[in-house]
């Protein structure tokens, strides 16, 4: 599990095949590394990848297939991922429970400058656009933020300068690609109405 506070931006140095997926090392660009080892967790722009090899600064993870079809920014050298490392839940949870499972592929519709912020508008696929509310929570490449509003399947964010510094947003723009999960109450709500509304009508 993750918070969705991003502690650092990495960089993908270099991109192995192996067999239908790939072999990362990421430079972890500050990340601190102390007490991570093989077999730990750390999510690249909000997908959950398991630490494989440790090399000073770097770190290797294997991407399956499976990953790479449901998710962007992990198949090429000299992206930019936001990290963070596996979350302690004797802590404090800055943003909200992630799972680090990206539900779906968003386009950003927008960002533009808001006074002092900026407006990031989002188009989520009709999949998951059902989940996302006004003044909830969702993911978005890994980032834990609050929805403002949403329009059919657009859903718009401020973002204040910080978290745009502290992560790869400052690289986005319009028409980009970005990883969503949505809230993991809300797919635990969805799934209960569901089951309920079958189990009455079976009976």
């Amino acid at each position: 599990m993750f918070s969705g506070i991003v502690a650092a931006v990495g960089l993908i140095e270099q991109i192995e095949p192996l067999g239908d997926g790939l072999r990362l090392t990421v430079e972890t660009g500050g990340l601190d590394l102390d007490g991570v080892a093989l077999g730990d967790s750390i999510a690249n722009s909000g997908v959950c990848l398991t630490v494989i090899g440790l090399d000073g600064s770097r770190v290797k993870f294997d991407v399956s297939r499976e990953t790479l079809n449901c998710s962007v920014g992990l198949n090429r050298v000299g992206n930019a991922v936001n990290l963070e490392k596996a979350l302690a839940l004797n802590g404090l949870i800055g943003g909200h429970l992630v799972t680090g499972h990206v539900d779906a592929v968003g386009e950003i519709m927008n960002f533009t400058p808001l006074g002092e912020s900026f407006k990031l508008v989002v188009r989520a696929p009709d999949t998951i656009a059902g989940y996302i509310a006004r003044k909830g929570s969702i993911t978005v490449n890994g980032v834990s933020l609050t929805v403002n509003d949403v329009q059919d399947r657009d859903f718009s964010i401020n973002l204040i300068p910080h978290t745009i510094a502290a992560t790869n947003f400052r690289y986005l723009k319009t028409n980009d690609k970005v990883n969503l999960e949505i809230d993991l109450i809300a797919r635990y709500v969805e799934r209960m109405l569901t089951w309920r509304k079958g189990a009455e009508g079976n009976a």
